[in-house]
């Protein structure tokens, strides 16, 4: 996970192209606390199987 949180926003920003907007920066945002907060949740255990999910989800194969 993200020890420095200051620079990792810095090298976000400084990896969007030139002529990027707010949304731009706050949809690269989402998406890194998103991962972050799915490989957490994957090493603390805190996922299910396929099947479980297909089950939940009333999807059959």
């Amino acid at each position: 996970m993200t020890n420095n949180l200051k620079e990792e926003a810095k090298k976000l920003i400084e990896n969007l192209p030139e002529d990027s907007t707010w949304d731009d920066l706050m949809y690269q945002i989402y998406i890194r606390q998103a991962i972050e907060s799915g490989l957490q949740d994957s090493q603390e255990g805190k996922v299910i199987s396929i099947e479980q999910l297909q089950e939940k989800f009333g999807i059959k194969q």
